[in-house]
């Protein structure tokens, strides 16, 4: 390797590895105000805490490390044009397309390196990431509720006064408030001394075991007059059990979707597999709804009526007619109502059935385009490593700042703009109106044109924009009018 190239190398690799440090950390901060209801009051220990951040890290290298690219980009070239090190490089023969060349294979091998991340790392830490969630909840079921204060678990409201033992398990003064059943208000009012959490390493349900308490219910009245006569029934009991699914304890508003699917823990080799198995089970449930369809309203027909047009058809091809054109005048009056409201039946019972079995479907097709997405996320940020280098070191040498401020607003633009077209595509995708190929990589496609653009401006020694080019046809009408008022 050459000093030159050594040199760029280092530069670039000591900016970068800063750059990645630093925004890492934001992103691991982000996780933990997410994740704050999950960490904070819930008596964990460091370790535990320690290893709950470390499956969830590497979710955030796909956001970190091309931004990474992008901004270390940005600032190395930037800082070269300021102080003049291209100059020097240009007097010496050295083009900007050979001294980015060192880079450009360096940045080639860490997509190779992405792309393996991507690929083995993510779905690994992911799995573990979510099955530590379901574990504390399991071995830790007094995460469920705060001492103190009313915790919402399913369709109960607990309270404790005090909880105590290893795990905390047992409490002290429980009250439980049940919702109704239409969701609004409470009827049923649960009191006891003391309680007893319980959960299996396997089990799916938290049980919560009451002793030595009351439970109070209100009566329902036709006449609000009579609630004064009967408020409320009560009963003692000695103990008292209640089984809570797990499944809402699990369940944070940003991983909603990943929790109930699967993909973002699978490899590539995995995903193919089980998008065969979806895609193949989806083509078999068309297929049998559309077999289901047909032999349900093929005919619904009476077998008087039945009859009646079998013998008719049978006479007429007897006499060598066959001149039917219209079965409902074969039938009598009264006989063509029934058919009427038969067929008026079959529609509206295929209408609901399709509408329901349309509402399947399109859930079918988009944990599908999940897959696929998931599949070509590995590629895409791979490549994205790429691109943004092209986009940076362009960028970096036209503008010719190095340094924290200029750099980062333009490495923001860029990303934001990625981001949120990355963003919108999915989502295009995710509801079947793309193919999730083009959601995956629209934004690659958008803005290769862009590095492509930024890279041949760059290395030409054209600015960011050409003013001249803007500013001709202005000058030139300034010209002839002054030339016309002469």
């Amino acid at each position: 390797m050459k000093i030159l190239d050594r040199y760029i190398l280092t530069s670039f690799l000591s900016t970068f590895a800063t750059v990645f440090v630093i925004l890492f950390f934001i992103f691991i901060l982000q996780g933990i105000w997410l994740f704050i209801a999950d960490l904070a009051g819930k008596d964990l220990d460091t370790f535990l805490i320690i290893k709950f951040l470390t499956f969830y890290s590497p979710k955030v290298v796909p956001l970190v490390l091309p931004l990474s690219v992008l901004l270390a980009s940005i600032m190395t070239f930037g800082n070269f044009a300021e102080n003049y090190e291209f100059a020097a490089m240009k007097s010496s023969g050295i083009s900007l397309r050979r001294a980015m060349h060192s880079l450009a294979v360096f940045i080639l091998g860490l997509s190779f390196v992405a792309f393996l991340f991507a690929n083995n790392i993510i779905p690994q830490a992911e799995y573990k990431f979510i099955n530590l969630r379901k574990s504390i909840v399991q071995q830790k079921p007094s995460m469920a509720i705060a001492e103190g204060q009313f915790s919402t678990v399913g369709s109960y409201t607990i309270k404790v006064a005090d909880k105590y033992g290893d795990n905390d398990n047992l409490l002290t003064d429980v009250t439980i408030h049940k919702l109704s059943n239409l969701g609004v208000g409470t009827n049923v009012v649960i009191k006891a001394k003391r309680g007893e959490l319980v959960s299996t390493e396997n089990s799916n349900f938290l049980q919560l075991i009451l002793f030595d308490g009351n439970y109070y219910e209100d009566v329902p009245v036709k006449n609000y007059a009579e609630k004064n006569k009967v408020p409320f029934a009560k009963s003692a009991f000695k103990k008292y059990i209640i089984n809570f699914d797990l499944a809402p304890l699990q369940k944070t508003d940003m991983d909603a979707d990943q929790i109930a699917n699967t993909n973002n823990m699978l490899n590539i080799n995995e995903l193919r597999y089980t998008l065969d198995s979806l895609e193949n089970n989806h083509k078999k449930d068309i297929i049998s709804y559309t077999e289901n369809m047909k032999q349900r309203y093929v005919s619904f027909y009476s077998e008087p009526i039945k009859k009646i047009i079998k013998d008719t058809i049978a006479k007429e091809k007897a006499a060598k007619k066959g001149n039917i054109k219209d079965l409902i005048s074969l039938l009598q009056p009264h006989q063509i109502n029934g058919v009427y409201d038969i067929a008026k039946a079959n529609v509206s019972n295929a209408k609901f059935s399709i509408e329901g079995s349309k509402f399947e479907l399109e859930g079918k097709i988009k944990n599908i385009n999940n897959h696929w997405l998931a599949l070509y996320d590995k590629f895409v940020i791979a490549y994205a490593c790429l691109l943004m280098f092209f986009i940076g070191a362009p960028i970096g040498a036209i503008i010719r700042k190095g340094g924290l401020g200029l750099p980062i607003v333009f490495a923001m633009i860029v990303f934001i703009v990625y981001h949120f077209i990355n963003v919108f595509g999915k989502k295009l995708a995710q509801e079947d109106a793309i193919a999730p190929f083009f959601g995956a990589w629209m934004s690659s496609i958008i803005l290769t044109p862009v590095a492509i653009l930024l890279t041949y401006r760059a290395t030409n020694d054209i600015g960011l924009v050409n003013m001249d080019v803007i500013l001709q046809p202005f000058l030139k009408l300034f010209k002839k009018r002054s030339t016309e008022q002469k």
